[in-house]
């Protein structure tokens, strides 16, 4: 079964097109170390649930929009190599500072997944 590497971001809308340039050069940078694919979504109908949603996940604020992403791999053995080839890649040098990301990546949501159920 395959991999997947799961994201929400909290993105300032003020923002949105430098986080799209980000994004659009990340996606070639994993797709050119092998991912097989790499999705951003922006949320469309997402509502503040009363316990639990992707706005109180981020602890969004009335300025931010909710991104969803993710990154499908063959499985955990690929996925970890294709990060391996990533983190070296010079094309994230500038990406990786936390000062100049475009959202707050202290409030950014993420992990590892196996897929369990495909059809």
């Amino acid at each position: 079964m395959s991999y997947v590497d799961g994201f929400v971001v909290p993105v300032p809308k003020k923002k949105r097109a430098a986080y799209v340039r980000m994004a659009r050069t990340a996606a070639r940078v994993w797709k050119d170390h092998g991912a097989l694919d790499y999705n951003e979504c922006l949320a469309d109908d997402v509502s503040w649930g009363k316990r639990t949603s992707f706005p109180r996940s981020v602890k969004l604020k009335a300025s931010e929009e909710v991104w969803f992403s993710w990154i499908v791999y063959r499985n955990r053995k690929h996925r970890d190599a294709v990060m391996k080839k990533v983190m070296k890649d010079k094309r994230l040098a500038s990406m990786m500072d936390i000062r100049k990301m475009p959202f707050d990546a202290k409030r950014m949501i993420f992990g590892g997944f196996k897929v369990v159920v495909s059809l």
